[in-house]
């Protein structure tokens, strides 16, 4: 199957574990229930687990411990418990009780009631789950139960679009040959079926519910494990053993499809499953802010820290001093030496000034990450009405890195295309047909009223061709169209008198449709035979053999014999192979080659179709060749592909298919956009190279202007390049077969560059990479000892290296043939050389290790199931929408945080920094000037909610314009907005303003008493407190640029609030039920109601705000305005062309197009031929195709030389060539 591991890694990890310990024996429970293993200390557990699972991490007895345990790993967090345990420790307690305790609970409580929210969820989801309907063999028939209630050992009845309830082994179906139709979305996000087949003994000794009870088998094989296509085993009965295999195991999360009825013993259950295996932990993405606060939250604990020591050893001095200045009063100090004292002064600044470390932010923090991803999941703009699909952000924690995307990497098929494959045009007999116009009006249903078997959605449609299909006078047509019939692996039935195609491929699908929309429909098929209707007349064909399809042959062809008696080879193929095998007939062979180049313009991906009739003597011989091959038990498929060459040669060509995979509607505008963003967009596909390029031509990912560089010109510029760095020849040469530069000479760089390489050639540039992960598989020592033991850099990281630059000073990359793996190390080595923010775009299972690995994972909802959307961060319904994300939502989350950020230190610095300067004043003795409940409200409360609207609804443009102007984008790729430089403007505004404040009030109470001024200490704390309300109140309404009823009612309820607090906490009634809690009884009352004390906060708030409207001032008309200069850029800019579908190929010797890629697995033919009905859907396998020659452009009119027409025999020789 598609996505197994190589035989030779798949021993060496089944010999690491002690797997085939794994005892399953059928209709016993009680032999499973007797073993028990130890999984902590001396607990034990039974070792074969219960099919109820568990995702939810919580119960009513564990939330709170569990939870609390949880939050306490966070730094931050740690750090406020620590200094609250400090704080009641009555030495050094220099706060109140609750002025870090209520901020802190309010902090855990949110947390806390979000992981609830999300833990209940996952009980209800589990709950569904577990109570699922199911059949369970109970006794002699089978009983109606839960999921929760099957064991292992167990046999269980599945019906027809049920889910699979655990890991199975396929005993016996309803259908043929008890083979078993499953949809795996589930799993790896596949669409497409999937066949399972029981072994012959259970299907022939299985077939009634009676065997069923005696069935007594047992099966041994590996431990529980996380490898979903592989599996290992043996069934012993009846004293005879059966090997079993991945192809008997039906997997939990399957769906069973167009099977009434099927039966499985249960071999894994539960958390055994492995599905269940494959549920980690998914790896937590932090964004580039994120690791920047760390750093800064880091800093400030630090230099708080710093400053505690610096002002315990002034404490220390200060009290040295006063002794002896004040001897008198030794007395009093018998107990305590300074040093003591500076140790208990050491604690008490840490606690007073742990609020300069804002505790509130965190909680705000995740509040605007929620709103903003609301906003996402509510904008319109990204709403998908066809299939009534909005954009969803299923992470709320890396919205503003969504502001500063560097690298794009995107799947083409169903990302970039709509994976929706039809039949638009073909070539038969050298003439092109496809012109989809309609004749004198007359409605499609009346021209093709002759053919009741029609599909209503008709995509070709061309009169001519028509018109010469029912004159059935072409022996040509006739054979091109029954080819289409014929040669292909679709299953069909009948439901509702429709014909209902199940293909193993869209391309599949789409060829036997077409032909069926022409009058020759496939309508049945047995072991040997095919029944097709001829325009109407129903025709069987004996099937004497199917050569199937597989990666190294890229074709498939059937040989039959017609009703006549005649035996017909019929072959289709990528051209690449198809050409090459055709007799001598360079006349049609050159039209057709033209048709190709024709299709190639219009990025069609194209299918070669030829025939020919065998002799019976020539069948004789080779189908004694081909029984002895197919009996072969070693090397039998390398046996047959030699015996399927001599048959399928000297074909005739009928014609050529063109299929469209269409872009999704807006791609070239949102890649134009992305660009103008100043992203790099690299395309990483498992398509064919030329089918990738000219896609990138039609979405305005390369444009005609671009040098392209292919493998050979990447292997020259590297060898000219290093003459200078002789050092890097031999690893060079080792990888490339030439020389590999660490640097590259101006020379070499141009202004518009892309890169096409293939997965081969990347499989040499990531060898490094893939050696690095597999030293993350070994132990910490082992790595240790692993690099130690390098005394000299790996120089296949220098040749990495050298090719990351290269391609970054390419303006598109487009990767092709690579694999799930390779798109993944792709993303991992441009991240680990260029240090950037990387976004991964797909909509397929093979796309969802490169979703997590980048930094940003977009899943689009496509054709390809669920699976990449699952593991995503974000959800989209279109590519279209990403510029809608990222222009609008990225920019506006990154500078909404921004923003926040910056203020939010300024105003703490603000307001908790008057605390150092108060301590000079008092001795060092780590006394609070401001009251302990503005302490614990002022960051909550008083200034919490205008930055809060600010970091939810601020603009700076609107989304018309921040689409109108990508440039304006660049800025969070800089990280103009927030970096350490606005730190510590931020810092140093704070502080001003916190010693102005001070200083002021001081200057205006210092040593003064009487009615006219109040000149207590309380009173000279709320002139403080009141003064830097006020400041940061006013910067706000400076610093917010995008007013809304919202922000306008949070500045006048920040007042308000510090009002109401203020008159509540210090009314004499709260002083006397509490006078250590509200230590400030009347405070306010004294301090505002005095007008020169009024005068001394309108003093300071002026003082304060002066140099902030400076220099905005200044900024203003010194600095040009960002959207003029944006809009001047964009007058500069030429509106781009529109792009014309021209061949970016030439065709030549060694480059024949091959856009058509069969996309199912090979093994189908011989599943048919021998009898078992086929209607599995199986993953895409592309042919691989020839490295990219150059980039001339051959004539618009599509004319081939006619020496290239007759050197496309050579395709052979030159297949096989090197990178350089």
């Amino acid at each position: 199957m598609a996505g197994k591991e190589s035989p030779g890694n798949y021993w060496k990890a089944t010999k690491a574990q002690q797997d085939f310990t794994w005892i399953v024996k059928a209709n016993d429970r009680a032999y499973h229930e007797q073993f028990q293993k130890r999984y902590a200390c001396c607990m034990k557990k039974k070792k074969y687990a219960g099919n109820s699972i568990k995702t939810a991490k919580y119960n009513v007895l564990t939330f709170l411990p569990l939870n609390l345990y949880e939050q306490f790993h966070r730094l931050a967090n740690l750090y406020f418990l620590h200094v609250i345990l400090l704080q009641a420790i009555p030495e050094i307690s220099t706060l109140p009780w609750f002025a870090l305790l209520f901020p802190i609970s309010i902090l855990l409580g949110i947390r806390g009631i979000r992981d609830l929210i999300d833990d209940i969820a996952r009980h209800r989801s589990d709950g569904e789950i577990n109570s699922r309907p199911c059949e369970i063999l109970t006794g002699e028939r089978f009983c109606k139960k839960q999921w929760q209630d099957i064991q292992v050992g167990d046999v269980v009845c599945l019906r027809k679009d049920s889910f699979v309830p655990a890991d199975l082994l396929l005993l016996s179906s309803s259908e043929p040959s008890s083979l078993c139709y499953v949809e795996t979305m589930d799993i790896d996000g596949e669409t497409n079926l999937k066949y399972r087949q029981a072994l012959l003994i259970t299907h022939q000794e299985l077939a009634n519910v009676e065997n069923m009870v005696t069935f007594d088998g047992k099966v041994t094989c590996e431990e529980p494990n996380s490898r979903l296509h592989n599996f290992i085993g043996t069934l012993e009965w009846r004293g005879e053993t059966y090997p079993l295999d991945s192809e008997q195991i039906l997997l939990r999360g399957c769906r069973i499809r167009n099977t009434e009825v099927c039966y499985g013993l249960v071999i894994y259950a539960g958390s055994d499953s492995k599905i269940m295996k494959n549920c980690g932990k998914i790896k937590l993405k932090k964004t580039k802010l994120n690791r920047l606060m760390d750093r800064i939250v880091l800093l400030i604990s630090l230099v708080l820290i710093l400053t505690s020591f610096g002002l315990a050893v002034g404490s220390g001095l200060y009290v040295t001093k006063f002794r002896q200045e004040h001897s008198y009063l030794s007395a009093f100090y018998t107990n305590t030496s300074p040093a003591k004292h500076a140790f208990y002064a050491f604690w008490g600044f840490i606690i007073l000034l742990s609020f300069v470390l804002p505790m509130a932010m965190l909680i705000t923090f995740e509040f605007i990450y929620l709103v903003n991803s609301c906003f996402i999941n509510w904008d319109l703009d990204m709403y998908y009405m066809p299939k009534d699909t909005p954009a969803k952000a299923r992470s709320t924690s890396l919205n503003d890195q969504l502001g500063q995307i560097q690298y794009i990497f995107s799947d083409k098929t169903g990302t970039l295309t709509q994976n929706v494959m039809t039949f638009k045009k073909c070539c038969i007999d050298g003439k092109i047909y496809g012109s989809n116009k309609r004749s004198d009006g007359i409605p499609v249903e009346a021209l093709l009223s002759w053919n009741k078997h029609w599909v209503s959605k008709l995509e070709f449609y061309d009169p001519l061709l028509m018109s010469t299909i029912q004159q059935d006078e072409s022996p040509i047509l006739r054979e091109f169209l029954r080819l289409l019939a014929l040669c292909h692996t679709v299953m069909v039935e009948e439901k509702n008198s429709q014909l209902i195609y199940q293909a193993a491929s869209p391309d599949e699908e789409a060829l036997v449709t077409a032909a069926r929309n022409m009058g020759y429909v496939f309508l049945s098929r047995t072991q040997d035979t095919v029944t097709i209707s001829e325009l109407g007349k129903e025709r069987t064909y004996k099937v004497l053999a199917l050569l199937d399809f597989n990666s190294t042959r890229k074709r498939m062809s059937i040989l039959v014999r017609d009703p006549e008696g005649l035996i017909k080879l019929y072959t289709k193929g990528a051209d690449t192979v198809i050409l090459e095998r055709l007799h001598s007939d360079p006349s049609s062979e050159a039209y057709t080659v033209k048709a190709l180049n024709r299709f190639a313009e219009e990025t069609l991906r194209t299918l070669c179709l030829a025939s020919k009739e065998v002799e019976e003597k020539e069948f004789a011989q080779w189908s004694k060749k081909h029984h002895a091959a197919s009996v072969l038990l070693q090397n039998r498929a390398q046996e047959l592909d030699k015996v399927y060459e001599e048959i399928e040669r000297d074909l005739q060509l009928l014609g050529a298919t063109a299929i469209e995979d269409k872009l999704q509607e807006g791609v070239p505008e949102t890649i134009h956009l992305l660009k103008r963003g100043g992203m790099k967009v690299w395309v990483l596909t498992g398509d064919k190279q030329e089918t990738a390029v000219n896609i990138g031509f039609a979405s305005q990912l390369l444009s005609d202007d671009m040098t392209i560089l292919g493998e050979t010109e990447i292997c020259e510029i590297l060898k000219t390049s290093s003459n200078s760095d002789s050092s890097l020849a031999g690893s060079g040469e080792a990888l490339f077969g030439c020389d590999t530069p660490q640097h590259f000479q101006g020379s070499f760089i141009r202004d518009k560059m892309a890169l096409v390489v293939s997965g081969d050639f990347l499989d040499k540039i990531l060898h490094a990479s893939g050696e690095e992960q597999e030293k993350r598989k070994q132990s910490a020592w082992e790595w240790f000892r692993s690099c130690r033991a390098k005394a000299k850099r790996d120089p296949r990281d220098t040749v990495e290296e050298a090719f990351v630059e290269l391609a970054a000073a390419c303006q598109a990359v487009i990767c092709c043939r690579v694999t799930p793996k390779q798109k993944a190390l792709i993303v991992q080595m441009v991240k680990r050389h260029k240090n950037v923010i990387a976004l991964a775009i797909g909509d397929g299972a093979n796309d969802v290790n490169m979703i997590k690995t980048a930094d940003i994972g977009v899943g689009i909802s496509g054709q390809e199931g669920m699976q990449a959307v699952q593991c995503s961060d974000y959800a989209l319904a279109q590519f279209r929408y990403l510029q809608q994300l990222l222009f609008v939502h990225g920019r506006w989350s990154y500078l909404r945080i921004c923003k926040f950020l910056r203020y939010f230190f300024y105003k703490t610095f603000a307001g908790m920094m008057v605390q150092i300067w108060f301590a000079f004043y008092t001795g060092f003795t780590a006394q609070p000037l401001l009251e302990g409940w503005f302490l614990a409200l002022y960051n909550v409360f008083y200034t919490s909610y205008p930055v809060l609207c600010m970091g939810m609804f601020e603009q700076d443009v609107s989304a018309k314009k921040s689409l109108k102007f990508p440039e304006l984008y660049k800025a969070g790729q800089k990280d103009l907005l927030f970096n350490f430089r606005t730190f510590c403007l931020a810092f140093i505004q704070g502080s001003f303003v916190s010693l102005a404040s001070f200083y002021i009030a001081l200057w205006a109470c210092e040593d003064k008493a009487g009615t006219r001024i109040i000149g207590d200490y309380q009173s000279f704390a709320m002139i403080i407190a009141t003064s830097a309300i006020l400041t940061v109140t006013v910067e706000i309404i400076l610093e917010v640029k995008f007013w809304t009823i919202y922000s306008i009612l949070a500045v006048l309820l920040s007042l308000i609030l510090y009002c109401l607090f203020s008159y509540a906490t210090q009314s004499f009634h709260a002083y006397r039920t509490a006078p250590t809690v509200f230590q400030f009884p009347d405070a306010s009352k004294n301090a505002l109601t005095d007008p020169t004390a009024l005068l001394v906060i309108l003093l300071s708030v002026t003082v304060n705000t002066i140099p902030s409207l400076t220099i905005r001032f200044l900024h203003s008309i010194t600095v040009p305005r960002t959207m003029l200069e944006m809009a001047q850029a964009r007058d500069l800019q030429t509106k781009p062309s529109t792009v014309e579908l021209t061949s970016h190929f030439q065709r030549n010797s060694h480059w024949q197009r091959s856009s058509y890629a069969f996309s199912h697995k090979a093994g189908y033919g011989d599943l048919i031929s021998k009898g078992a009905s086929l209607r599995s859907k199986g993953p895409q396998v592309h042919g691989q195709l020839n490295g990219l020659h150059h980039t001339l452009l051959p004539g618009k009119d599509g004319s081939v030389a006619g020496d290239d027409v007759a050197s496309g025999h050579n395709v052979t020789a030159q297949q096989n060539f090197l990178p350089c």
